[in-house]
């Protein structure tokens, strides 16, 4: 039977018997995938602390998956185990989150490989920074972009006309945006029209860009609103990830060594 491989990010695993595994794991060529791993807790040299979660690893297996049965897992090559957010709860927090978003969002969407690019950047930020509100604000953007879901930020979703008011509505079932004359003045959140052009420009920055990024409170407080109203109209349930990252939140998620982020039209 032919092996295949790819490189890949651990997403989960659940224990079988009492050596194998089952594993969720995300590539960019097929998207997720699930396999078994027969032996896998007594195997140091085919899987060792590569089907850990959050793992960067060259995964081999064998079998399409065909039918809903689970692919062979044969081998997985450790290339980064991602140690450091391993010792921060915030960023394991996070990094669990991020899988679980994946997976939800484009696990049946087959290999997508900007969106795999965007999960090691997000998991390699939290291993060497840290857990922080900005760095899931990134995230979450960025996600919905690639999964075609991003909301209307700077212009009414309805009318299709611009946002001049200081204050603008936003309501993710209907689009985004919105003036208020399509508003209507009830039902939707009130948001800043300068938050939603920091929000805007994040999208123009680089994919893999989280270092040195650091927003205001209002930007980090109304932003977690518009991404929580537009992820959840995506989802089919209410993540468990989410339950756990929303206990930390009084914790504090304050990024490490970065600096501010202008809220104006001359961010670039």
């Amino acid at each position: 039977m032919q092996i295949h491989n790819s490189e890949a990010v651990i997403l989960r695993h659940i224990d079988y018997g009492e050596a194998d595994r089952i594993v969720s794991f995300y590539t960019p060529e097929w998207g997720r995938l699930k396999g078994f791993a027969r032996g896998a807790r007594r195997s140091r040299k085919r899987f060792g602390p590569g089907l850990e979660p959050f793992a960067r690893v060259r995964m081999h297996w064998s079998g399409t998956g065909a039918g809903g049965r689970l692919l062979t897992l044969k081998e997985a090559e450790l290339v980064d185990l991602h140690t450091g957010l391993r010792t921060d709860l915030t960023a394991m927090a996070l990094a669990g989150y991020g899988c679980e978003l994946v997976e939800e969002l484009q696990g049946e969407e087959g290999g997508h490989p900007r969106v795999f690019q965007l999960l090691l950047a997000f998991l390699a930020h939290l291993s060497a920074q840290g857990g922080s509100s900005e760095a899931r604000l990134l995230f979450e953007l960025r996600l919905l972009e690639l999964a075609g879901y991003i909301p209307h930020l700077l212009h009414c979703s309805e009318c299709m006309g611009p946002l001049q008011a200081e204050t603008v509505y936003f309501d993710a079932a209907r689009g985004g945006s919105l003036c208020p004359l399509c508003a209507g003045g009830s039902g939707s959140l009130r948001i800043g029209l300068l938050t939603l052009g920091t929000l805007s420009r994040i999208l123009r920055a680089p994919l893999d860009a989280f270092d040195g990024v650091r927003l205001s409170e209002r930007t980090l407080t109304e932003g977690e609103a518009v991404m929580g109203q537009a992820i959840a109209c995506h989802l089919h349930k209410r993540l468990k990830s989410l339950v756990f990252l929303e206990q930390l939140t009084g914790l504090g998620l304050g990024g490490k060594g970065t600096s501010p982020l202008p809220e104006s039209s001359d961010l670039p």
